[in-house]
């Protein structure tokens, strides 16, 4: 029955992860500018689901912008991590009412982690209804037989979590933005479902990996020390990891 469950997700994922080229591009510009609502030659996207979700392709201007149109790609990975994260959450978690939680989360963190690579931003459209939907569908959760974590424990951890990132926000606001404090609120809650230990592990996997890859970059020449690094991946990294673990413990 596990192995199906985990089939089944790393399916999700792919599926998942392969629909959100088209949103990273919509979202991914500059503070203070509109969402895109064209392609890079200015041919609308037009309205509804097909204009948030797909591959980021526009079929007016093929033969102009590379291969079918395509303004921007990133599809098959997308949909390789989308596959990995579910398919993994699912292993280390098994088959408990929270893995659901995780899987619809899963794509919006994946969303967020784009996004912020592209333009080191993270939009309050996407981290907070993360925030309040974790939250609440934890609730949910937590009142079905063989739940592995602590609802009040989910919401503390987003609370001390966001508050510590608050705090490093304020002592060094080029270091930490406020995007990733609001970003902190979904991490502490998804990590603290499973306890203390897996928050601090998860907030430290986030970090240490962050610092690892801004010393590959010093040491390829491609970034200096007082370089801006997007910080949002690696708490999604971490968040993950640290779900895994907690799920593996459980």
């Amino acid at each position: 029955m596990e192995w199906i469950a985990i089939v089944a997700a790393a399916v999700y994922g792919a599926a998942a992860g392969a629909v959100l080229p088209r949103a990273a591009y919509r979202l991914s510009v500059e503070p203070g500018q509109p969402w895109r609502d064209s392609c890079p030659q200015g041919h609308p996207l037009g309205g509804g689901v097909r204009a948030v979700l797909g591959p980021a392709v526009c079929g007016a201007c093929a033969g102009v912008e590379g291969p079918q149109g395509s303004y921007r790609g990133g599809r098959e990975a997308l949909a390789l991590v989308g596959a990995l994260v579910c398919g993994g959450l699912a292993a280390a978690v098994g088959v408990r009412p929270e893995l659901a939680v995780w899987l619809l989360c899963a794509p919006l963190a994946l969303l967020l982690a784009a996004v912020d690579l592209a333009v080191m931003r993270l939009p309050d459209l996407l981290t907070l209804p993360l925030a309040v939907g974790s939250a609440a569908l934890l609730g949910l959760a937590a009142l079905l037989p063989g739940a592995g974590g602590s609802w009040r424990r989910a919401l503390a951890g987003g609370l001390v979590l966001a508050g510590a990132f608050f705090v490093l926000f304020v002592i060094s606001p080029r270091a930490v933005a406020f995007g990733d404090v609001k970003l902190a609120l979904s991490v502490g809650v998804a990590l603290g479902w499973y306890g203390w230990p897996v928050l601090f592990a998860g907030a430290f996997l986030g970090f240490l990996s962050a610092a690892g890859y801004g010393v590959a970059l010093m040491l390829t020449g491609r970034a200096r020390r007082s370089s801006a690094m997007a910080f949002g991946p690696f708490m999604v990294l971490g968040a993950a990891a640290g779900v895994a673990l907690g799920g593996l413990a459980a």
